[in-house]
């Protein structure tokens, strides 16, 4: 439907979570889109979605469905951003993938646009968006790290069940439900629908958040240590991550604790720094018990950051909490911020 002077999108993956929100951000954001395609699995496709007030018919993603895409926004699984994401590349689109298909490619930039923007002039037609626990760490580190540098990151995540996808919330309800019965939960996803074990998320915390690796950390942890090294280009950082998945619906929480490398700032300072910062909401008054909550989070796209405080060993050192909407932020709403500056540093051409 091209009614307008803009962009040719294409969005894979159109009627999963962070599809919905990618969506629901191209509309609020007004992005310019001259005729917009939605993608799906043979699955989908067929169904149909209303966007701007127009109905579209899901088609099933093709490499030839990206003929004339100048940016494709992909969210539909690894796999499918392997197989297709270089086809699109081939019909001239600009791929931005919020999978982890990518994010470690050498040659494939990852971006938070806060916090690295530039790194977007040296992509070859595929731009990878972060974890979404990586996307709100970062966001909350950069302007203290630009300021004092930084020599190491300890990072606890209290992840939302969202984050594993709608069917693994609705199993999350289930269970509340059939536990307030007194009926015996039935697990069948969490924490990882492919493992060998699947536990109740109802009334528990599962230090658990994809397969755990030869070395004991879970992939989830990985992709957070190795993506926050590369997006601050840092690999001499030392970043250590627990995952822990807890019965939340929408928005990750954050305890993370850093030592900086140059200056001992006081907690005013550092609260200055924060709150003058683009994508970043301070809320720390804890004298009147103020500091973000997943649920203050949920639809709203900036990094919440609170309870501030030096640790009481160590003069470098300080803890604080950090809480996001992990499907905006975390995922919808960082692509299309990756897209808006493709934009802005005129990487992409309008049609």
């Amino acid at each position: 439907m091209s009614n307008k002077t803009g962009f040719t999108v294409a969005v894979v993956g159109a009627t999963g979570a962070v599809g919905q929100q990618m969506l629901k951000t191209l509309d609020e954001k007004n992005f310019p889109i001259k005729e917009l395609k939605l993608l799906s699995s043979s699955r989908s496709a067929g169904k149909k979605v209303e966007f701007q007030g127009n109905e579209y018919t899901l088609e099933e993603a093709k490499p030839e469905s990206f003929e004339g895409v100048q940016i494709a926004l992909f969210s539909a699984g690894g796999s499918v951003s392997k197989e297709l994401a270089p086809e699109a590349v081939k019909r001239g689109a600009v791929c931005i993938d919020n999978t982890s298909a990518y994010r470690m490619d050498k040659d494939v930039p990852l971006v938070v646009p806060e916090v690295n923007e530039a790194d977007l002039h040296n992509h070859n037609g595929i731009i990878a968006n972060p974890n979404c626990s990586t996307i709100q760490m970062v966001v909350a580190l950069e302007p203290i790290r630009k300021k004092h540098g930084l020599k190491k990151v300890i990072v606890s995540t209290y992840q939302a069940v969202s984050g594993a996808g709608w069917a693994a919330v609705e199993e999350m309800k289930n269970q509340s439900r059939d536990m307030l019965d007194g009926k015996e939960a039935a697990p069948e996803i969490l924490p990882v629908g492919g493992d060998k074990k699947h536990f109740p998320i109802a009334f528990n915390a599962i230090p658990q958040i994809d397969k755990f690796q030869e070395n004991g950390y879970t992939f989830e942890e990985i992709k957070m240590m190795n993506e926050t090294k590369k997006i601050l280009h840092q690999d001499e950082l030392e970043v250590a991550a627990t995952c822990v998945r807890l019965p939340v619906e929408t928005g990750h929480s954050e305890s993370v604790y850093i030592e900086t490398e140059n200056g001992n700032p006081g907690v005013d300072e550092l609260k200055a720094l924060l709150k003058d910062s683009a994508g970043v909401t301070l809320k720390d008054d804890p004298a009147n018990q103020e500091y973000p909550m997943a649920l203050d989070s949920v639809g709203l796209p900036d990094v919440f950051v609170g309870r501030i405080r030096k640790d009481l060993d160590r003069a470098n050192a300080y803890h604080f909490w950090v809480v996001s909407d992990n499907l905006l932020k975390g995922a919808a709403y960082n692509s299309v911020q990756i897209a808006e500056s493709l934009l802005k540093l005129g990487l992409v051409k309008p049609s």
